[in-house]
């Protein structure tokens, strides 16, 4: 199973360029799509998920025209977008069992196992006779990941997954997507770099619509071995050491400023050598897109 993506672009009504030319390629796994608040990466998995037209550019599911064939597309998809409702009077499982039937699955015995499996996968079944309006948020994401998991798609799409998931939910959540990830493409859209560094064999990341890169993790960390550098500052110092290096991101800590700085040398000023990480990878793309302040 294989998902390419050719030049893809969309721009809405009000003049907004959600996505220019965006290209990839994503093999069977977890392909984890990186980048900020209002990047395209919602807009790029409606796309893919038959919601929206494109205005130019094609998508192709093992040779299956995503833009084009979508009924035969949604019956292989499962997708949990970003934000979802739910009936408030109706409980997981009925509403499961519901989903099933109109995937096809027709022997109410097949339903029922299915239904307790998804429950049980996903940490709801002592709350599956609970009204969904009852739910809290997080439990609301957990239904959402399971309703998305019905009739074994091919290819799963679930955007900002893991917001609303305590420490425990979302280690639960990260197992489960791996196990998926054998024999299907899921893409796995966020801007949590921990969630891509986790999970996922490969990566892109998105900026302003622009796909700024796509790779390995690990082979997009050893880039930079070498290279990123940290020093605690005064917040006041910031203007004069982003006109003399690169800084490619700021945390506070304490009442000081650490900054991370990216250059080929060792840089003067007490500057210390670090061990790259994804975030580094990450913040030194989008920081030539971005003000280094709001990353």
């Amino acid at each position: 199973m294989q998902l390419s993506i050719q030049r893809l672009s969309k721009t809405y009504s009000n003049g907004v360029r959600a996505l220019h030319d965006v290209s990839l390629t994503l093999p069977n796994g977890m392909f984890g799509l990186l980048g900020p608040n209002g990047a395209g990466k919602s807009s790029l998995m409606r796309t893919i998920a038959t919601l929206q037209e494109a205005d130019s550019g094609s998508i192709a599911l093992d040779g299956l025209d995503v833009l084009r064939e979508k009924k035969r597309v949604r019956q292989l998809l499962g997708y949990l977008p970003q934000e979802f409702g739910v009936y408030p009077k109706v409980s997981a499982e009925r509403m499961l069992d519901h989903i099933a039937r109109l995937k096809g699955v027709e022997d109410a015995r097949e339903r029922k196992q299915l239904v307790g499996a998804l429950l049980e996968n996903v940490n709801l079944s002592k709350d599956r006779r609970k009204h969904l309006g009852t739910y809290s948020g997080g439990m609301k994401q957990r239904f959402g990941i399971a309703q998305a998991l019905i009739g074994n798609p091919r290819l799963i799409i679930v955007d900002e997954p893991t917001a609303g998931l305590d420490p425990a939910e979302r280690n639960r959540f990260y197992n489960l997507l791996s196990s998926l990830g054998e024999n299907t493409i899921v893409i796995l859209s966020t801007h949590i770099v921990e969630d891509v560094s986790t999970l996922c064999s490969n990566f892109a990341i998105i900026c302003m619509g622009e796909v700024l890169y796509a790779g390995e993790p690990d082979r997009a960390v050893e880039s930079l071995a070498g290279k990123i550098y940290t020093k605690a500052i005064g917040k006041e110092e910031l203007a004069a050491y982003q006109q003399r290096y690169k800084v490619i991101s700021t945390q506070l800590k304490a009442g000081r400023l650490h900054i991370r700085v990216i250059r080929d040398g060792a840089p003067e000023d007490g500057f210390e050598a670090v061990a790259p990480n994804l975030e580094d990878v990450y913040f030194s793309n989008i920081a030539t897109r971005m003000d280094v302040n709001t990353i």
